[in-house]
Parts: C-alpha cells; sequence; structure tokens
C-alpha cells in the first residue's frame, strides 16, 4: 500500500502524535509498504527527517502563540500535492484538526480513501485553556472524522465520546509500546543517588507541563517526608510548577535511553492529567516495571488495572494522589507486585502487534470502497 500520513506534529517534536506517527511510518516500511509523511515544518529545520523511515514532506507553520513548542500548519498546497505526487492509496490522518484537515479535504477531492486516527481531547483542552468552546471543539471533530471511512479510537473511552457525539465508523486501535527500550534492568542505581541522595522514594511524571497536564497536583506528594518527586518533560507551566513544587527535581526534556533509564529508576510513576484519549507514557512505566497512579478517566482506564498493576483515583483530586503516593511508598513488595505485573501486561502491546493491526483496518477500508466501487 501506498499511504501518506498527514500528521499535526512529528519528529524532532516530542509528544504522542509525532511518537505515533513516526511508529506507524516505521511499521509500514518495515512491512514492505511505501509510506510518506506530511507535517508542519519546525524550528529546527529538516536535519531529523534524514532520520526519518520513510520521506517527509514539511508545510510551513508558525508557533502557537504562548506554547511555541507546538507548532501550526499554515495554508499550502503541499498536502494535495504531496497525495498526489506519491499516488497515494490511502491518507492516514493522524489527529486532525489543521493540517489534517486539509489532507481529509484533499483526500475526499481525488476519491481517495482516509482513515482518521483520534488522538487528542481538544474539548478538554478547550475548557481548560478558554474556559469554553467545548461544543465548538466537537463540531470541528465531528466534520473532520465524519468525512473519514473509517475513525480510529485509541481507548474506549474516547470510542465511547466519539459515538455519543455522532461520530461515525469508529474502531479501536491502542497504542503500542517499546517493551525493548522500556524495562526493568534499566534501573539505575547511580542515577537514584544523583536523584535522591536520601534514599528517598522517587515519584516520577514524565510527560509535557502544560495546563491540561494539572502537574501541580503531586504538590501534597512533595510534601512527605523520605518522597522526592521527579518531573521530566518542558512546556510553558514550567516556571510556575517549579514554584508549586518545592523540592522537585525537573530534569527537562529527555528521550532515549536516557528517558528509559528514568523510568525505570523510578519507584512509582504518577500521571495528573485527566484528558489523556490514551497516555503512552502510562504504557512506558508498566513496561519498565513501575507501578503507576492515574487518574479514573480517559486512556488510564484501560491501562491500568486498579490494585493490581497500580492505583486509579478521582481525577483532580491531589489528595488522593498523595494519599495513593504514601500508600505506595509505606510498602515496597506492592510496589513490586504492581510493578511486575504492569511489565506482564504490557508484553504483548508491541508496536508490531498494533501496527498490523492498523494494516487490518486499512485493508477492510479498501475492500469497502472496492465492494463500493464494483
Amino acid at each position: 500500500m501506498r499511504v501518506v500520513i498527514v500528521t499535526e506534529s512529528f519528529p524532532p517534536d516530542v509528544n504522542g502524535v509525532a511518537h505515533c506517527a513516526l511508529q506507524t511510518a516505521r511499521h509500514l516500511a518495515a512491512r514492505g509498504h511505501a509510506p510518506l509523511v506530511v507535517a508542519p515544518a519546525t524550528a529546527a529545520g529538516t536535519e531529523a527527517d534524514a532520520q526519518a523511515p520513510c520521506p517527509v514532506v514539511r508545510v510551513p507553520s508558525l508557533p502557537l502563540p504562548g506554547y511555541p513548542q507546538v507548532r501550526v500548519a499554515l495554508p499550502s498546497r503541499r498536502v494535495a500535492a504531496a497525495i498526489t505526487d506519491h499516488r497515494a492509496d490511502l491518507v492516514h490522518l493522524a489527529s486532525p484538526f489543521v493540517l489534517g484537515v486539509r489532507g481529509m479535504a484533499a483526500a475526499a477531492r481525488l476519491g481517495i480513501p482516509a482513515v482518521a486516527v483520534y488522538q487528542t481531547d481538544l474539548a478538554g483542552y478547550a475548557r481548560t485553556y478558554v474556559h469554553a468552546g467545548e461544543g465548538a471543539a466537537w463540531r470541528r471533530i465531528r466534520s473532520v472524522h465524519a468525512a473519514a471511512d473509517l475513525t480510529l479510537a485509541p481507548s474506549s473511552v474516547a470510542l465511547h465520546d466519539l459515538e455519543a457525539h455522532g461520530i461515525p465508523r469508529v474502531k479501536l486501535w491502542p497504542r503500542g509500546v517499546d517493551t525493548v527500550r522500556f524495562r526493568p534492568d534499566h534501573r539505575d542505581e547511580a542515577l537514584r543517588r544523583e536523584l535522591a541522595p536520601n534514599g528517598e522514594l522517587i515519584v516520577g511524571y514524565v510527560g509535557r507541563l502544560a495546563p491540561e497536564k494539572q502537574v501541580e497536583l503531586l504538590a501534597g506528594a512533595c510534601a512527605l517526608d523520605g518522597v522526592r518527586v521527579v518531573v521530566v518533560g518542558d512546556g510553558p507551566s514550567e516556571p510556575g510548577l517549579r514554584e508549586t513544587l518545592p523540592g522537585a527535581v525537573f530534569l527537562g526534556r529527555r528521550t532515549g535511553h536516557d528517558l528509559a533509564r528514568i523510568f525505570a529508576s523510578l519507584d512509582v510513576f504518577a500521571h495528573t492529567g485527566p484528558f489523556e484519549t490514551f497516555c503512552q507514557t502510562v504504557q512506558e512505566a508498566m513496561a519498565s516495571g513501575v507501578p503507576v497512579i492515574a487518574p479514573a478517566a480517559g486512556g488510564p482506564l484501560d491501562l491500568v488495572a486498579h490494585e493490581r498493576t497500580g492505583l486509579l483515583v478521582p481525577p483532580r483530586d491531589a489528595d488522593a494522589v498523595r494519599d495513593a503516593v504514601r500508600t505506595l511508598a509505606g510498602d515496597p513488595a506492592l510496589r513490586a507486585e504492581y510493578g511486575a505485573a504492569g511489565r506482564t501486561t504490557v508484553e504483548g502491546r508491541t508496536w508490531e502487534a498494533v501496527g498490523d493491526q492498523l494494516i487490518g483496518h486499512y485493508a477492510d477500508v479498501l475492500s469497502a470502497r472496492t465492494v463500493v466501487a464494483a
């Protein structure tokens, strides 16, 4: 299959959409298909594209005001030209909102089937950032996804949300995890001594530092005796969080083996954002053999088995986060039990396995188009 992946973000960006688009392109190429990526241009230039598993077409973009790590594509004819020049059999829309809308329009105009991958809770972001606009966000989502031949939701909660808002032809497609990179034996005692020189229990958060992630909910954990909070990531909330989380260690953005080493060196992983359609970092923590604390909302409901691989807590409840940390801090055997169960749970969720599921969805869409044409 010749597939054009139109994505709102792609490496060197570090986020769930970029990572999933990269893994999709890698898997398609590895299985003998011909992917091409269309993505917004980045401030870093195109050097990273040389490491991509397929050709990458960059579209002019501008940084999002107040959040320069996020770039928004500008109107461009490159999207339609890339789809045409690649002789695409199918267009894959990764978290379509701006660039993906143009990709959907081009696919419809050219008569090419499109698969839209839902990844971002835009309605939740609207509530967080502007305290309004949730209805407008859903109208935007519906207008794009209703035009697709198939929409893929990353979790059961996301699937139900899409169906409840009138979006047709929705199926479940979860995300994979690199179980070779993220694994317990990367635990590094020297790093642990550096992060917690007095032998404190290390509680880590990994992700964007932005309002919707609600990392400030870790303040209560920071106040617990014998606990050291470690924050990995960057974003516009970092200055405020440095004040809100006294004693926390901020490591900035980390990737690759360095990130895997940090994950495996944690005692507890805590995620705080209530708007996750999936939550890849939860899977990476589980693959690293680390027990998880996460809100009982969105994607984590599919990933965390309460009191088996971790603890689910009420969303936006700082006291519940603190109490969950206290529970795990006081019970090393329970931490070990949850961590081992988490690793076992995700061992079959490789990118190869979910990539093959995606190819199956593509084949179904193409087959349905062939039947209709006949």
